[in-house]
């Protein structure tokens, strides 16, 4: 699981472990889940003036990543919501994406607020430098 603010550091820099992650899940290295709310919520940021201006991507360019995302992602299907459990109301849909689709780990520069909450469903919060080497490792 890849939170919005790593899918935005993918795309704004080339050279970090979060786009070498968002690459390996593009090549299904690892599998990717995605929610319908969270794929809305990685379109409305990644689509911000901001992030286009830095990245050098147009809006054509953001929704064919994320329609190669939705090509190669395993949907989740949100059957249970677990909110309001963390302080910011989009952690908590990431949050219910992990846990509706068992994820193993997620994968946020948000450690803080996640890791907690996240442990008590048995998924490990990582950097997108751990998740790396994580992935390098098996």
């Amino acid at each position: 699981m890849l939170d919005t603010s790593v899918l935005v550091a993918a795309v704004r820099s080339s050279s970090g472990a979060s786009n070498l992650l968002l690459h390996r899940a593009i090549n299904r290295r690892f599998t990717l889940l995605l929610s319908v709310p969270l794929m809305l919520e990685y379109e409305s940021v990644l689509t911000r003036e901001e992030h286009l201006s830095a990245s050098g991507l147009s809006i054509g360019d953001v929704n064919l990543l994320l329609d190669t995302l939705a090509a190669k992602c395993e949907p989740v299907r949100l059957p249970f919501h677990w909110r309001p459990i963390l302080r910011d109301a989009d952690d908590d849909m990431v949050l219910e994406a992990a846990v509706n689709g068992h994820a193993d780990g997620l994968v946020t520069f948000n450690m803080r607020d996640f890791s907690p909450v996240a442990a008590q469903f048995g998924i490990s919060v990582l950097s997108p430098l751990q998740a790396l080497r994580m992935q390098e490792e098996k």
